[in-house]
């Protein structure tokens, strides 16, 4: 990790991106870019005529005149024509698409109109409807529906205009009950977090004093100061015709999930620097895919923004922006308040490509480009109130594809289980009940597995009695899926959040020492032994003393190697996990390289053992 995202944390430290020794040697030519450069090139792709799209709005990003060659592997295909096959053609095209779908976990794009090697070629507006009647009879075949993204006229100096159509095919895979995507909501205290999402799952615009925002709240004390203070989770679905599925019409947990074959999970984080901890501990343990940093456009960066932006680039979690309560401010204001995230995003520690998404060509396109390029940073400007922009921030959320492709899938799936516990609740007439994420494996109803560290560093044996997703049963869990297992009368005091449980034929590294190569990101003075942390590594989080620094004393934007030691219980860790630690300002990021494990492994314990 480049150790100039420092930047983003020292808040009023007044540090300057030059003072790292940053060369123009950036990894993302897109970040180098000038402004005169990019004006030079808009006036090239004009006045340029042949076989190009017309240009988008939006100046910070210029789309390609042609799209990059098609790939043998993922979920996008491109298809000239496809205009009266023959019944063995048809068959072919029709395994094609189920393997395309495959590939993107029930979604597929098709290009219509584009050659294999990525030139937009186009079809007249005949042949564009023939070859979309034959798309619609391929889905069907499949068992998929399809929708229009978009259609765009190409300059090619032919009398009758030439198109080419973007297509969406989306197919609930049959072994998984919809795809799931999570996006933690991030940023400052008092920018409208809870109230935009209120108003995208409840279906229903606020009244400007946060009515829309109450369903979320889950203490008393949220609801009287308007401010979140714990992790609370909300949904909106989306069915296979692209179509919203949220709460309203009265509909229920259940039904959303029954109807819908998106799920988007929105892990609503806290705002307030006081509860940064809880923020932190959601962003490591919940593995979202995506985070949405929301910055109020009539206070613009200020408290927590470039802390919570800083926290996500850390954990490389691809980030996008939404400026809200336009509807506050006048025009130029709002316009302020983008040019300063651009300048921000577009710094050295950052080379991030701002794309302002005005039409839904652009929302359609940014989905797509967030995607494939983690440099590229939609950036929506919404109102909760007015509702203005909200559609194209429900276009993006429909069009956006997983990051993981169905064979990192396969392969995660194929590991020994792996569930780790980050919530601890009990139930009446249920009993305790855990919340977390399966990170590899799967998980079944009255599957026996073991769990632990405890603090002597043993395994307690455990049966899982019903498994819920989304507030509905489901049978069968899968790598990647969050969701909350009852454990019938199992001890609750027996358990702690960043406990893990795992198959018993799994053998667990457990340790009270560890390595890991760190940045220190922020430090007033110098970071020595003896020093005192809080460590977040996935759903871990306690405190640890620095045991040993390997080299000299670290200073602000320095490396090395550390050992850490916990104080209070060992813990599950694995070489490779993401480290973040903080203590006040002191804040640094890093990997875990070495485990220094138990000297004998306990074996696991009976609850009527112990």
């Amino acid at each position: 990790m480049d150790s100039r995202v420092s930047e983003l944390f020292a808040t009023g430290s007044g540090q300057k991106s030059g003072s790292q020794g940053v060369g123009s040697s950036s990894g993302n030519c897109f970040g180098m870019v000038s402004k005169k450069c990019c004006a030079k090139n808009a006036k090239k792709a004009k006045s340029r005529s042949s076989r190009t799209c017309k240009p988008s709005n939006n100046p910070p990003y210029i789309p390609p005149a042609n799209l990059p060659p098609e790939a043998e592997e993922g979920n996008i295909e491109y298809k000239l024509k496809l205009i009266n096959p023959t019944q063995y053609r048809f068959e072919h095209l029709a395994t094609q698409m189920k393997w395309r779908l495959q590939e993107g976990r029930g979604e597929a794009v098709y290009q219509i109109g584009v050659e294999d090697n990525g030139m937009l070629v186009g079809l007249s507006e005949e042949d564009l409807r023939s070859s979309l009647k034959t798309l619609g009879r391929m889905a069907e075949k499949v068992g998929a529906d399809i929708t229009v993204l978009r259609e765009r006229e190409v300059d090619y100096d032919a009398d009758i205009p030439r198109k080419v159509a973007e297509v969406l095919i989306r197919k609930v895979p049959d072994d998984q009950q919809f795809l799931d995507l999570r996006v933690a909501v991030l940023g400052n205290v008092d920018s409208g977090k809870s109230t935009l999402l209120g108003v995208l799952t409840q279906g229903e615009l606020d009244n400007g004093r946060g009515r829309a925002r109450l369903n979320l709240f889950r203490h008393l004390h949220e609801i009287q100061t308007g401010r979140t203070s714990s992790i609370s989770f909300e949904i909106l679905g989306f069915n296979s015709k692209g179509e919203v599925v949220n709460y309203s019409e009265s509909r229920t947990a259940e039904e959303i999930c029954e109807s819908a074959s998106k799920m988007i999970t929105f892990i609503d984080l806290a705002g307030h620097h006081k509860y940064l901890k809880t923020t932190i501990f959601g962003l490591t343990s919940y593995c979202p895919d995506f985070a949405m940093l929301v910055v109020s456009a009539n206070t613009g960066i200020a408290g927590t923004t470039r802390e919570h932006l800083g926290l996500a680039m850390a954990l490389k979690v691809p980030i996008f922006i939404v400026v809200s309560k336009v509807d506050l401010c006048k025009r130029e204001t709002v316009e302020r308040t983008v040019r300063q995230l651009e300048r921000i995003l577009k710094q050295p520690g950052c080379n991030k490509v701002p794309l302002v998404v005005s039409t839904t060509d652009d929302a359609v396109t940014a989905a797509q480009q967030f995607a494939q390029s983690p440099s590229i940073t939609p950036i929506f400007t919404v109102s909760s109130v007015s509702g203005e922009s909200l559609e194209l921030l429900k276009v993006f959320f429909n069009i956006i594809p997983p990051l993981s492709n169905s064979k990192e899938q396969e392969e995660l799936m194929q590991q020994l289980t792996e569930f780790q516990v980050d919530e601890i609740y009990t139930v009446p007439e249920v009993g305790t009940v855990v919340g977390g994420t399966l990170y590899s494996g799967i998980c079944r109803e009255g599957e026996q597995l073991v769990v632990g560290p405890t603090d002597s560093g043993q395994f307690r044996e455990l049966t899982v009695c019903s498994i819920q997703r989304n507030r509905s049963a489901c049978r069968v869990l899968r790598a990647g899926q969050a969701a909350t297992l009852a454990l019938g009368t199992f001890d609750r005091s027996l358990l702690r959040k960043g406990m893990v449980m795992v198959s018993p034929e799994m053998n667990p590294t457990i340790c009270w020492m560890f390595e890991a190569e760190i940045v220190l990101l922020f430090h007033a003075k110098t970071f020595h032994k003896g020093f005192q942390v809080t460590v977040h590594v996935g759903n871990v989080r306690q405190t640890a003393t620095v045991e040993a620094v390997h080299g000299k004393e670290l200073r602000t934007g320095e490396k090395a190697v550390v050992c850490f030691r916990f104080i209070k219980h060992p813990e599950y860790l694995k070489v490779g996990a993401k480290l973040l630690f903080r203590e006040g300002a002191t804040k640094g990021i890093g990997q875990v390289t070495k485990l220094h494990p138990v000297c004998q492994y306990q074996p696991p314990q009976s609850e009527h053992q112990a």
